[in-house]
C-alpha cells in the first residue's frame, strides 16, 4: 500500500511521504492564493477547481484552509462562512444544503495517545516524521453547523441537524436533532414547533 492508501484506509501512515507532502503543499498554496482574492474575483473558481475537484458548486466565503482538498466531497447548495478549516487526511463527506458558520473546523487526523508513539522521529533517510492516522467524517444533508464548531475524526452527523455554536463533536449525532456542548450532546428533537413562522389559527369554515 502507498502511504496515501494507508492514510485513507485509517491506518498508521507517514505524513512526510513525498506524494502526500507534495499534494499538501500544493493545497496550502491554493488556499493562500484563494484567500487573498476579492470574493467577486472570477479567478477564485479556477483555484477551487484545482483545490476541490468534488466541490459541486459549494460557495466558500474564505479564508479557507484545506490539508488536501481532494479528499473532501460536497453535496449541492452548500455554504461555508469565514475561516473554514478542513483537515481531510481521511474523507470528508458533506451532504446537500449544509451551512457552516464562521470558524468551523473539520479535523480527521488522530495521533497516538502514548508519547513514545506520538513523538517525531527520523526516518532512515534523515527525514523527520511522525505516526498519524485519520478517521472519516460525514455531515448529512440539510444541516446547520454554527460558528466555531469542531467536528472530530470518525464522527457522523445525521440529516436535518443543528449543531450549536462552540460545540466539539466527538460522537455521532442522530438525524433531526438540536445538539450542542463540549462534548456535543443531543438536546432535543427538532419539530414543527421550531418554525420561525407564526402558526395560523385553525379554520372555522
Amino acid at each position: 500500500m502507498t502511504e496515501r492508501e494507508k492514510m485513507l484506509a485509517g491506518l498508521i501512515y507517514d505524513p512526510a511521504d513525498t506524494e502526500l507532502a507534495t499534494r499538501r503543499t500544493y493545497a496550502h498554496k491554493l488556499c493562500n492564493a484563494y484567500n487573498v482574492l476579492d470574493e467577486d474575483d472570477p479567478e477564485r473558481n479556477d483555484i477551487l477547481a484545482e483545490l476541490l475537484p468534488h466541490r459541486n458548486g459549494a460557495y466558500l466565503q474564505g479564508p479557507v484552509y484545506f490539508d488536501y482538498g481532494d479528499n473532501t466531497f460536497f453535496g449541492k447548495n452548500c455554504y461555508a462562512n469565514f475561516q473554514f478549516t478542513v483537515l481531510d487526511c481521511a474523507t470528508v463527506t458533506i451532504g446537500d444544503c449544509v451551512f457552516f458558520g464562521t470558524g468551523v473546523s473539520i479535523v480527521t487526523p488522530l495521533h497516538p495517545l502514548l508519547a513514545q508513539e506520538r513523538n517525531p522521529y527520523f526516518r532512515k533517510d534523515g527525514i523527520m516524521t511522525d505516526k498519524e492516522y485519520a478517521k472519516p467524517i460525514v455531515v448529512g444533508s440539510n444541516c446547520w453547523i454554527a460558528s466555531n464548531v469542531t467536528i472530530c475524526g470518525g464522527v457522523t452527523i445525521g440529516d436535518n441537524c443543528v449543531i450549536g455554536a462552540g460545540s466539539v463533536v466527538t460522537r455521532d449525532i442522530p438525524s433531526g436533532v438540536l445538539a450542542f456542548g463540549n462534548p456535543c450532546r443531543v438536546i432535543r428533537k427538532l419539530t414543527e414547533a421550531d418554525s420561525v413562522y407564526p402558526k395560523m389559527p385553525p379554520s372555522t369554515k
